[in-house]
């Protein structure tokens, strides 16, 4: 079992953000994670909120050894090459320690604030399909034509190619039968979702019959679900336990109401008996 952390980039000031980053890399955590909005996701009212992609380069430069990444990148934010580019950015600046976490994009009031379109469901889910066709073919490094449902390529080229090959670990986020799970089976190296014990296993063997079927082995794709830090320590092993029992191999810990104190319990307590 591997274990992340929502840093939750919002409400603090950015030497806060770098200081969890380090905080949670010495306790050992596999990965720091931030979400992908521009307005606070928790909380009332207004407040500070720093632009994901650019805090993960930022990130990179101020750790060693902790993975990074945004749960998830809305697809409607950035052109798909420009996030690709952003991408192997972070990738070299961090020499590797990228996680491309992707899904369709959902908060149509902060879209209609900031002026960005917000299209029906359908097309976001093709716009998000092109995305992640577009990366597997820059991140070679070789010239790409694509002629997609939404985004064309003519002759595009990107360079260099990404640390990690033959790209950092496309995560997608969801659940829905009908779009995003026949996505993670084509192109997803992690997939994360949320629900009970019970409706993860229902989930996952959905996800590996939907794999076979487009010639992958259902084991290349890791499960991961999240996980809160704020119950008793024994519960929140129990909580694991479940979700490990359920085929979960990758959980995004919740940062708790209760600060580092609660954090610092669970690497003490509770991870240790997971990871060794």
């Amino acid at each position: 079992m591997r274990f992340g952390i929502d840093i939750a980039q919002q409400r603090m000031d950015f030497d806060e953000i770098v200081a969890r980053a380090r905080f949670v890399e010495e306790l050992g955590f596999d990965g720091a994670w931030g979400f992908d909005h521009f307005v606070p996701m928790y909380g009332d009212g207004p407040g500070n909120c720093f632009e994901g992609m650019t805090t993960l380069a930022a990130l990179a430069t101020a750790t060693t050894r902790i993975r990074l990444g945004l749960l998830v990148t809305g697809v409607t934010y950035r052109h798909p090459s420009v996030l690709a580019a952003e991408a192997v950015t972070v990738d070299h600046a961090s020499h590797g320690r990228l996680e491309l976490a992707m899904g369709s994009a959902w908060f149509d009031a902060e879209h209609r604030q900031l002026g960005i379109d917000f299209p029906e469901t359908g097309r976001r889910f093709d716009r998000l399909e092109d995305t992640l066709e577009i990366f597997t073919r820059l991140f070679t490094g070789e010239v790409v034509s694509y002629a997609g449902r939404q985004i064309n390529l003519d002759g595009a080229r990107l360079l260099p190619v990404p640390v990690q090959r033959p790209h950092p670990p496309l995560w997608i986020g969801g659940s829905g039968p009908r779009r995003t799970l026949p996505l993670v089976a084509r192109f997803a190296d992690a997939w994360h979702t949320w629900g009970s014990p019970d409706q993860l296993r229902r989930l996952s063997a959905t996800v590996d019959r939907l794999a076979e079927e487009a010639g992958r082995s259902p084991q290349a794709i890791l499960r991961a679900s999240s996980l809160s830090l704020s119950e008793p320590s024994d519960e929140v092993a129990r909580n694991a336990t479940a979700l490990r029992d359920a085929g979960i191999g990758y959980l995004v810990c919740g940062w708790p109401a209760e600060g580092r104190a609660k954090v610092e319990e669970f690497a003490s307590r509770v991870m240790g008996e997971f990871t060794a």
